[in-house]
Order: structure tokens, then C-alpha cells, then sequence
């Protein structure tokens, strides 16, 4: 038997039960990993509050990322040997393939032989920051070299992972924040500038920066009211891609702005990232050279281990970090 967080429920934290439970062998087409770090995302946070786009069948495990090494691999399963060390590209059901614990039966397809130069905990904290910000900037809006792109949620670890992907081909990162708390950790994480939107018109600010051509890209998980103005800061021709509503507040549409300047507003999600396998390899391969270059370095806001899970899911929704939280098994 292994220890594994499932939920029988949902609420807070106070939900997420640590438990001895048998693991089944992988199927055919899975490796079984002895997981010995875990990245948490907001997601796990949503589904064990029932707001996610899945719904539990409970008792249900939970979790996206891991790190960890091969135990056991499917009948199917060429590319994978017991010893191997690897992470997870998270998979599309967050239960069935739920890396909370010490056990995770996962997909060989999205199973990763990560560079050796990268600890547990940094691999565990790759992925889904890296993919979902590749897909949208590199994939979907061609961001290159002399672009601008304005990244609100600027401190989650997509948005960090947005900032080192435009440098990576040779753009500028424009963080927007609301208080000023934030600004030099981001500037350190590597965003080139910093809007703090409770002192700064936005507009004003990116046109400034941009020599009053605005930005051609937009990378927003938040909707809301603060659609409006990140419209209004870009260029002609420019493209918001929308990832999220973090924004409780109903979102606006300028249509007079998305006329005047022929914006294109994309809703984004990893899933078309992660669905096509062909994608998908462009995908491994940008990021596997950043990550082994360097050019690519996963920031770690915290870490607890398992047995403090719930205190993990709780520093998690206070949005004070800067990058991931991790556990470590």
C-alpha cells in the first residue's frame, strides 16, 4: 500500500485526506512512478472546490505534476525502464491520473526523461507553467524577436514562465501587477518591466514603453474589467490570448477598440497544447532545451511535504507566492 491524498468531498483544505490505498499496476500504456516531488496548481485547488470543468467521483485522487522514478512500466511501454528518472507533463483527467502521494500511475506519452541538471523539485515544477506559456506565446501568437507582450498575473508560475520564454526568443516582458509588493521580484524574475496598475495607467505605460505602438501580444488569465484597458494598450493587429477568469466581475467586450485595431481575441487552454501529439513534440523540445540550457529555470516559492498538504493547498490560495509551490514526497 502506498500513501495517497484523496478527497471525499469537497471543501477546503480541510478536505484532503492523506491514506494508506492499494495501487493498481499500470495499464498498458502507463508507467507507475515513486513520486518524490509534486507541483501544485491552482486547478487542484478549483476541483477540490467543485469550480473546475471535472467533477469528482468520490474517493478521488488529485494532482497534475510530479517528479519521481519509473517503478514499474505498462505492457506497451518501449521507452521506459524501472530506474529512470522522470517527470510529468500533466495529463488531460486530474483524477484518474492524480499524482498526490507516494504512487502514481501515469501516461508513457506524457512522461518525460527531464535533464539531469534539474533537481525533484524543479522538475516537478516545469511543466505545466512551460507548456501552457509556450502554446499560447510561441505556438498560437509566434511571439519573436522585438515583440511586446503585457502578462497580468504576473507572479503565478505561468506568468514567470512567460517571461523567460520571451526572452528565450527575443522578446520583452511586460509585467502588470496591482500593488507595488510585487515589483522587484518580478523585475528579478526576469520580467523586463513592471506595470503596477494600482499607481499607473496602463495604457499610458505601455505605450510609453512601446514608443506608442503598443503591445502586440497579451497574455491574461484574469477577464474582468481590466479587459478593457489591456486592449486598449495594444498594437494593430495584436492578439490577447484569454487562459483564465480569475476575475469574479463580468468582462467586457470593446468592441469598438478590437475594431479600430483588427485585434484577434483567442481563448486559450492547455488541453490544445497536450491533445495533439504533434504539437505536443514541438513542445517537449523548446522546453527541454531551455530547461537543460538553462535559459529555462523554474522559480520555487515554497515547498512542504505531503504529510502537510493541506497547509501546502492553504499558502496556495493566499496568492502571496512568487513561482511554484512544491511538496516533496
Amino acid at each position: 500500500m502506498a500513501r495517497i491524498v484523496r478527497i471525499h468531498e469537497y471543501g477546503d483544505a480541510s478536505v484532503l485526506k492523506l491514506e494508506a490505498v492499494d495501487v493498481p499496476a499500470p495499464g498498458s500504456d502507463e508507467v507507475q512512478i515513486e513520486v518524490k516531488a509534486i507541483g501544485l496548481n491552482r486547478a487542484e485547488v478549483m476541483f477540490r472546490n467543485n469550480a473546475y470543468l471535472q467533477e469528482a467521483e468520490f474517493p478521488s485522487r488529485l494532482g497534475y505534476e510530479a517528479a519521481g522514478v519509473v517503478v514499474a512500466v505498462g505492457t506497451g511501454v518501449t521507452d521506459f525502464k524501472a530506474g529512470d528518472v522522470v517527470s510529468v507533463i500533466p495529463p488531460l483527467d486530474i483524477a484518474r491520473w492524480g499524482t498526490y502521494g507516494e504512487l502514481a500511475n501515469v501516461p508513457a506519452n506524457l512522461t518525460v526523461k527531464h535533464p539531469e541538471n534539474l533537481s525533484f523539485e524543479q522538475a516537478a515544477a516545469s511543466w505545466m507553467q512551460y507548456v501552457t506559456a509556450w502554446g499560447a506565446l510561441v505556438e498560437q501568437a509566434k511571439l519573436q524577436k522585438g515583440d511586446f507582450v503585457l502578462v497580468t498575473a504576473a507572479s503565478s508560475s505561468v506568468g514567470l514562465a512567460a517571461f523567460q520564454i520571451a526572452r528565450m526568443v527575443g522578446a520583452t516582458a511586460v509585467a502588470v501587477t496591482r500593488t507595488r509588493a510585487k515589483k522587484q521580484a518580478l523585475l528579478d524574475a526576469g520580467a523586463a518591466h513592471v506595470i503596477v496598475s494600482e499607481e499607473e495607467d496602463i495604457v499610458d505605460a505601455t505605450m510609453a514603453l512601446t514608443g506608442g505602438l503598443g503591445a502586440r501580444v497579451v497574455f491574461d488569465p484574469i477577464g474582468g474589467p481590466s479587459f478593457v484597458p489591456l486592449t486598449q494598450s495594444m498594437a494593430k493587429g495584436g492578439i490577447l490570448l484569454e487562459y483564465g477568469a480569475l476575475s469574479p466581475e463580468p468582462t467586457p467586450f470593446p468592441l469598438f477598440t478590437v475594431l479600430g485595431k483588427t485585434l484577434t481575441l483567442k481563448g486559450y487552454l492547455y488541453s490544445e497544447i497536450v491533445s495533439d501529439q504533434v504539437t505536443l513534440s514541438r513542445a517537449k523540445a523548446f522546453i527541454l532545451n531551455g530547461l537543460e540550457s538553462g535559459a529555462l529555470r523554474p522559480i520555487i516559492a515554497k515547498a512542504f511535504t505531503l504529510d502537510n498538504i493541506q497547509e501546502a493547498h492553504r499558502f496556495l490560495e493566499t496568492n502571496q507566492q512568487i513561482g511554484k509551490i512544491v511538496v516533496t514526497v
